[in-house]
């Protein structure tokens, strides 16, 4: 009788287990896998719980209770058992509800028949009291039913165990670990059962519930030596199939031991049958730079290029090493990612850059034609003009009209020009930046003197309030075409015996600098559009004056790039004053 209370400890201690398995997949509800095993975990906590009480029963009526509290589980354990297995080896598309109710009217009609089996002994024919054992066991004449639930619970047994042994076949090796685990531990309750039902042992105990201790142990370890419940291992297989990278895995012996379709398409040495197990020098002789990769440590990426029926495709060749949670080596991984597209695309890339570069070459000299053959030759015509002006002051004045109109066109021709240049240089970078000390007033004058021409032609009296020693620190080129240009504008638009007055405050680090006229002021619409970029449109003058339109947009740019800004004021019929801030010596220094 002792014996018997081992036993009992014994299968209490593989309730303990399974109860524990139950909380642990509790935890990984999230995932159905996890809630399957879990549900046939605690069917199995039935069972064995039931039979721990069943055996140290004294009577046939406590036998008969727990019993009862035994098939509480047991009608189930089966279909849950079956519909994890169907979640591991990937068919899980195959367990809607209504094919989940259909494989529980067995189970359901069992638990039904065994709790009125006083009614019409369909399950049991009787129950009766056995003592051969040295203390009280059931012995049951079995039933149809029974008979029905037995045959039932096998036959999805032999058909999980069908899939698990057909996933094991085409798995890759670190994945038939887990597979053997879930084989093993499945095979304790059905394989112990099947013993005790066959009659090879002569006894009256049922071991079966003892195959639990078997399961636990194989299942626990399952669980966290290869993390059962993280991920269904042929969910991870269908994902390694579907990858349209190429992965082939390679054992420290370097031989193939796994590889997915994609790289069968792009390495053709894999077509063989025998391709696992065959040395990588063997599978990739065509490769002789691949095999040499693979054997070069630290591992580096790399390029190859394959040649498929006369087209050339590119790959980048990542190499890896598997280890296991250990960090201990277990072989090499390659990954093999298609860049061909990529390879094409950078070549296009290429030859439209060395055409643009052509092309710009070209327009470069374009410009460096328009700025020797047409300026020079433009200021030349300038001069003459002046000259044939001054000579034509001794003349009667009949000619007075023609002359100055040529003088306008010419002056306007070579402004068109200088213009282009300057905008030019500004756009590209080929006019350099390079700031110095200079002297406001006398940059000022500097740039009047040459406008005094057109300033006299309309009688315009142009001031300059600014003192002498205002020091600046800004680009002289820049700052020569900002008032160059700011000074013609108001020249243009201002009436005749009109007045332009320049000046210069400080203000903080700055000095801002105006030029006033009494022109004809601009309009609203114009005062929109004014610095603009997109297609800059030149008003006419007071006097017929034409410009290209690019003045200010060159101006706003030259104050940028010295650090200040440009901004006007101006009254339609009053006249304009144009502001701009150049920064002083004391904020560079």
């Amino acid at each position: 009788m002792s014996y018997v209370l081992y036993f009992s400890a014994l299968l209490m201690a593989a309730t303990c287990c399974s109860l524990f398995m139950t909380y642990l997949c509790w935890k990984r509800r999230e995932l159905p896998i996890a809630v399957s095993l879990g549900l046939g975990l605690l069917a199995g906590s039935f069972y064995s719980f039931g039979y721990a009480f069943e055996i140290v029963s004294s009577n046939l009526e406590q036998i008969r209770f727990w019993l009862r509290f035994e098939y509480i589980g047991i009608p189930f354990g089966t279909v849950l058992w079956f519909m994890m297995v169907l979640q591991f080896t990937g068919h899980q598309a195959f367990l809607n509800r209504g094919r989940i109710a259909l494989l529980m009217v067995v189970p359901v009609v069992t638990f039904v028949a065994h709790y009125t089996n006083d009614w019409h002994h369909l399950f049991y024919k009787s129950i009766t009291i056995d003592d051969s054992e040295g203390f009280p066991l059931a012995s049951m004449v079995t039933g149809p039913l029974y008979k029905v639930h037995v045959g039932y619970a096998y036959f999805f047994c032999i058909i999980g165990m069908g899939l698990l042994f057909h996933m094991y076949r085409d798995a890759a090796t670190t994945v038939r670990k887990q597979i053997i685990f879930v084989v093993i531990g499945s095979c304790g309750p059905y394989g112990v059962t099947a013993v005790y039902l066959s009659g090879i042992i002569p006894t009256s105990v049922d071991f079966s519930p003892f195959g639990f201790v078997f399961s636990g142990i194989f299942y626990m370890w399952g669980i966290y030596q290869f993390n059962l419940l993280k991920l269904a291992p042929l969910a991870l297989q269908k994902v390694f199939e579907s990858m349209r990278d190429a992965v082939i895995v390679l054992d420290l012996d370097y031989r193939v031991t796994s590889f997915n379709q994609s790289a069968r398409r792009v390495m053709a040495g894999l077509n063989h049958k025998k391709a696992n197990g065959m040395l990588a020098a063997d599978v990739f002789s065509v490769y002789p730079e691949l095999i040499d990769r693979i054997r070069q440590e630290p591992f580096k990426d790399s390029r190859l290029m394959i040649t498929e029926a006369e087209t050339s495709k590119f790959y980048n060749v990542h190499i890896s090493q598997v280890s296991d949670n250990k960090q201990v080596a277990l072989g090499i991984m390659l990954l093999l990612s298609d860049v061909t597209e990529d390879v094409h695309n950078q070549e296009k890339l290429l030859t439209s850059t060395r055409q643009l570069g052509e092309l710009n070459s070209f327009k470069d000299k374009l410009f460096n034609v328009i700025a020797h053959d047409i300026r020079d030759p433009l200021a030349v015509l300038v001069s003459l003009m002046e000259l044939m002006e001054e000579e034509m002051q001794s003349c009667d004045g009949e000619h007075d009209e023609v002359v100055n109109e040529m003088g306008q066109q010419i002056q306007n021709t070579f402004m068109l020009v200088e213009s282009l240049l300057e905008w030019f240089r500004s756009q590209k970078g080929g006019m350099v930046f390079n700031p110095v000390i200079a002297d406001l007033s006398h940059t000022v004058q500097a740039n009047i003197r040459p406008l005094q021409v057109r300033s006299k032609g309309k009688r315009i009296q142009i001031t300059s309030l600014i003192p002498k020693g205002t020091r600046i620190y800004a680009d002289k080129e820049m700052l020569d075409l900002v008032i160059r240009n700011l000074l013609s504008n108001a020249i243009k638009f201002t009436d005749n015996e009109g007045s332009i007055q320049i000046e210069a405050h400080q203000v903080d680090n700055e000095i801002i600098v105006s030029i006033k006229d009494t022109g004809s002021g601009i309009t609203p619409d114009q005062a929109s559009t004014l610095f603009q970029d997109d297609n800059p449109v030149s008003s006419v003058g007071t006097a017929g004056e034409r410009g290209v339109g690019l003045g200010l947009t060159l101006c706003r740019e030259f104050v940028r790039m010295n650090g200040g800004d440009i901004w006007f004021d101006s009254k339609l019929d009053q006249g304009s004053i144009f502001y701009f801030s150049i920064p002083t010596l004391h904020e560079e220094a």
